[in-house]
């Protein structure tokens, strides 16, 4: 159990935290959202112990295993394998002292040892290990690379597995998708589900903290308060509350009034009757939740320009790629003002490059490449924050492509990006990567594009930008080409899904649930083929294995076995779990069989009673119902591997 009791905390002059309450209990999976700056990485540093409250108390229970993502890059000669093993600690102990045992012939000792790795199932170490960097999108010959050989996004992405390699009691992520693609998202997403410790998120994908959370600590005010469900259900219960204010029903009905017309023209396409019935779902739960928004400062929109071409842009029998070699052939593309892409695929497939070569910025290597007479386009990429002037304020960016608008124009215009007063002025060498994110969209915005190719705009992103920017491409009347790892982002914003793979692109016919699917026998498939590569090889040859074969083969044997132990665990959790609630509906069935509880003068223990009891049977058909998915997996999984 975490508490927090009476705590205060202050970062320099800033206080973070004012006689803030917290009660966490083990096995909770919480995420930590509220906006940038209100000290939600500060609160993690709190846990580590590498931050100490100005006042009050934080309670952690003794000999605490606690994992975290480091953020920090980090430029070790190690091998991926070895620097992921590493976040093992009572593994590379045992080994340790087993090296030491072995050196200096200690029989008695080395046999201790080996039962300790047992324990800990250490012999199947490396397997976990490799199953963390297949699921985090890495390649089967990067587990022997240095560290120091890989960028800095994917060493982000070794930080991540080292911390998931822990076998920790708690474990904090720390936007842990941002520099993920879908996949790997989705990846981590099933993951993260079936961790058995307490779990603190801090994530600005707001599906994929739905997807996992159960438990809400919104951090505002200079307070922690608790919400029981997930995002969503944080959202509605705050709306609840706001919508009350005649206000915020105003601007409510705005934005409902901007999704219905998303929503008409959706379903104006008959081909796109699934995706337009899910913006209708959309349309529900926006009348709902939309004055949970209701004092964010961001207000932008990304006007079309007035005169379009159609097409806007073709690409035509097009071989796309480097010098050295193709990534994609005979690629041919039309894109007209109004089309809404979503590109889907693996890491690696080529959706980067398919966005380069639309600008331009990547020349052809075979084909042809047509530009509209009037196209205009607007790119946003990571690289585009780095070619931002750093000693410039967003102001002068805006100035020097904008030199004949007057300065109030270009602060009213800054200032729905949520650069308001001197923040305008302020060098964008100062600003975090969210705020150098908003200058580059609001520079994109100022120019009016009739094409938007946007290659995973949402990092860095804070929820309430991430919740302007899907209104903003909502309205947007251009056409727009979209990669992204945030699910709501594309589930709101696009009516055609195209899959990259295996050199080509095709249209994906379904929604991301569809596509979930389809990586999930893409796995299953890659995972059968190698099976039976092994399988068959002895036979067809007619001899034995080879070491790095056997090895290979014991690997992917124990890989499905550790498929089973953590449904095994989450299985047993659920059952204790139902068991509690059963127990404690029983005994509030005795207490409600008490003919004096219907007296007037206990009316309202006998509300409270009732409230309690309709709490409880909810969570007992909800923990039935997670039980008999896991079980019916688990059973599907055994079955594969009788």
């Amino acid at each position: 159990m975490i508490q927090i009791q009476n705590l205060s905390l202050h970062r320099g002059a800033l206080q973070l935290l004012d006689h803030a309450n917290l009660t966490l209990h083990d096995g909770w999976k919480v995420g930590i959202i509220g906006n940038n700056g209100v000290g939600k990485s500060s609160l993690f540093k709190l846990l580590l112990g590498e931050l100490h409250p100005d006042a009050g108390d934080l309670f952690l229970p003794p000999k605490l295993e606690i994992a975290h993502m480091a953020q920090e890059v980090s430029a070790s000669t190690r091998s991926a394998l070895d620097y992921i093993l590493d976040g093992d600690q009572r593994l590379r102990q045992i080994q340790q002292q087993l090296a030491e045992a072995e050196h200096d012939h200690l029989s008695g000792r080395i046999g201790e040892l080996h039962a300790e790795l047992e324990a800990i199932d250490g012999y199947r170490a490396e397997s976990r290990a490799h199953q963390l960097l297949d699921g985090l999108g890495f390649l089967p010959g990067d587990a022997e690379r240095p560290v120091n050989s890989f960028s800095g996004g994917w060493r982000i992405r070794l930080n991540l597995a080292q911390a998931l390699m822990c076998r920790s009691d708690i474990l904090l992520l720390d936007e842990p998708t941002n520099h993920l693609d879908l996949d790997a998202t989705i990846w981590l997403e099933q993951w993260l589900k079936l961790y058995p410790g307490t779990l603190l998120l801090i994530s600005h994908d707001r599906d994929f903290i739905d997807a996992v959370v159960e438990q809400v600590v919104h951090m505002h005010n200079r307070e922690l308060t608790l919400y029981k469900g997930n995002y969503s259900a944080f959202e509605r219960a705050r709306a609840e509350r706001l919508a009350q204010q005649q206000s915020a029903f105003d601007k409510q009905q705005a934005r409902i009034e901007q999704i219905e017309n998303f929503v008409r023209r959706f379903k104006a396409k008959a081909s796109k009757a699934k995706q337009a019935q899910s913006r209708v779902k959309e349309l529900e739960r926006m009348e709902l939740i939309a004055p949970a928004h209701i004092d964010s400062p961001f207000s932008f929109r990304f006007d079309s320009s007035d005169k379009l071409s159609s097409p806007l842009l073709t690409l035509y029998d097009a071989d796309l790629g480097y010098a050295d070699r193709a990534i994609l052939k005979d690629i041919s593309l039309t894109l007209t003002p109004g089309a809404r892409i979503g590109l889907l695929g693996h890491n690696g497939a080529g959706k980067s490059t398919l966005i380069k070569s639309l600008v331009g910025s990547l020349a052809l290597r075979s084909g042809e490449r047509h530009e509209g007479e009037h196209l205009e386009i607007g790119y946003f990429a990571q690289h585009q924050l780095e070619a931002l002037d750093l000693n410039a304020s967003p102001l002068l960016h805006l100035q020097r492509i904008a030199p004949q608008a007057s300065d109030q124009e270009l602060r009213n215009f800054l200032g729905s990006f949520g650069f308001i007063g001197d923040d305008a002025l302020e060098a964008v060498g100062r600003f975090s990567g969210g705020e150098k994110a908003r200058v580059a969209l609001a520079l994109i915005a100022w120019r009016k594009p009739n094409l938007l190719l946007l290659d995973e705009p949402t990092n860095h992103l804070d929820l309430e930008v991430r919740h302007a920017l899907t209104l903003a491409l909502q309205s947007f009347d251009g056409a727009l080409i979209l990669v992204s790892h945030d699910r709501h982002l594309l589930r709101n914003t696009v009516d055609q899904f195209l899959l990259v793979a295996n050199g080509k692109i095709d249209e994906f016919n379904g929604d991301l649930d569809d596509y979930h699917q389809w990586l999930a026998r893409q796995r299953k498939e890659g995972e059968l083929a190698r099976r039976q590569e092994l399988d068959s090889d002895a036979p067809r040859e007619n001899r034995s294995l080879s070491a790095a074969e056997r090895k290979e083969q014991k690997r992917l044997e124990a890989e499905r076995r550790a498929q089973l132990r953590p449904l095994k665990q989450a299985l047993e959790k659920l059952e204790k779990r139902l068991e509690q609630v059963t127990a404690q509906l029983e005994q509030l069935e005795q207490q409600l069989g008490d003919s004096d509880l219907y007296s007037d003068a206990r009316k309202e223990e006998l509300k409270q009673l009732l409230a309690n009891q309709a709490s409880l049977r909810q969570e007992q058909e909800t923990v039935e119902m997670e039980w008999l998915e896991r079980q019916e997996t688990l059973e599907q999984l055994e079955a594969e591997l009788a």
